[in-house]
């Protein structure tokens, strides 16, 4: 059976919505810094004695001429964003080496705007000042902008492989979750043949039902959340259902189950595979009557057991082949869901008895 599952992924739109934010973050800063440097040269000035009212205007130009040659250098980096790191701290360092002295001719003439008619003759000691500072100021400003661009490239990455690995996550639970439907529906599709050729076809008619309705409900589940325990439960004793038919003259189900932990939350058929190992290497296998048991309690330390107890034959001194295949299923899951906080354990349980326990955090 083909099943559709809706797919993890970074959409198209997600980058010009992450550009967007990085431009919004860089008009930010560069405002906090041009308001900064405002500051800074008031004060500057105001120490060697300029007044800073005065002087604020020719500030102001000054800034605004230094802020369109930053926004240039700005574009250039963004245009380059996809080359490495030392290599666009270096083309920020040759253009704010480049753009340094427009700013000081720029500088030059407002100083000539303030003072005219007077003459100001070109002081090459203080332009080279104003080349060194503007140097520092656009090559400051060059490396803030870089430390924005690498951030949101690492948060884009860490997205992406957080997508990725959610993704994978998902394809690798579906996949342990489903692993049991092969075998199950085997063994169910020839005891609904067995029943046909019987001629019992009103009992392989209620048998394909059952089977109907366990398959819509197991594959409607959510590999990647929880269920409740007793609708987890109620799944397991609808598959029993559909075995009952199978062994309805020997097996039979109990219930050991604490009715104050159905809401506790579990994976999804965390059970499943237990169950189906249960019936087959233990039901299937066992001469006459045998009992299956679905058990949950808390255990000491708090945590929540729940276990699947049967019959197995004397003989079987060891654990039957093929019970890993299903542990190792459930071992997995649990790996993945509780990393390291739970496991799958056989435990024993008597003679002719078998238990197959699970050990988890119990949420409520």
């Amino acid at each position: 059976m083909i099943t559709v599952s809706p797919e993890i992924h970074l959409s198209p739109p997600a980058e010009p919505l992450r550009q967007t934010a990085l431009g919004r973050e860089v008009v930010v800063l560069g405002l906090a810094f041009a308001a900064t440097l405002f500051v800074v040269s008031s004060v500057v000035w105001g120490i060697v004695g300029v007044d800073p009212i005065e002087s604020a205007l020719g500030k102001m130009i000054g800034i605004s001429g230094d802020a369109v040659l930053a926004t240039l250098i700005t574009l250039v980096l963004w245009r380059i964003r996809a080359l490495s790191l030392g290599i666009k701290a270096l083309v920020a360092c040759l253009l704010s080496l480049g753009a340094a002295p427009v700013s000081g001719m720029l500088d030059w003439g407002i100083h000539m705007a303030c003072v005219w008619p007077e003459p100001v003759p070109f002081n090459p000691q203080y332009f080279a000042q104003v080349v060194v500072f503007t140097t520092s100021e656009l090559f400051g400003w060059s490396c803030l902008y870089l430390a924005l661009q690498y951030n949101a490239q690492v948060r884009a990455s860490e997205r992406r492989l957080a997508a990725m690995r959610e993704e994978a996550l998902s394809a690798q639970m579906r996949a342990l979750q489903y692993q049991v439907n092969p075998h199950f529906l085997f063994n169910t599709l020839n005891s609904i043949a067995g029943l046909m050729e019987e001629g019992s076809t009103e009992t392989a008619r209620d048998m394909v039902l059952r089977l109907a309705n366990f398959l819509r409900q197991t594959l409607a589940l959510d590999p990647m959340a929880d269920v409740r325990l007793d609708a987890e439960i109620a799944l397991q004793l609808d598959y029993l259902g559909i075995e009952e038919t199978r062994f309805s003259d020997r097996m039979e189900v109990s219930l050991d189950v604490d009715p104050s932990f159905g809401s506790a939350r579990v994976p999804g058929l965390i059970l499943q595979p237990l169950v189906e190992n249960a019936v087959k290497h233990g039901v299937a296998r066992t001469p006459g009557p045998a009992v299956l048991i679905l058990g949950a309690r808390r255990s000491d330390d708090g945590s929540l057991r729940l276990w699947v107890e049967n019959s197995v034959p004397l003989s079987d001194a060891n654990q039957p082949e093929g019970m890993g295949i299903g542990l190792a299923n459930v071992a997995n899951r649990l790996a993945t869901r509780y990393a390291g906080a739970a496991e799958c354990v056989t435990v024993p349980a008597g003679p002719g008895r078998n238990r197959v326990e699970i050990r988890m955090p119990l949420v409520l």
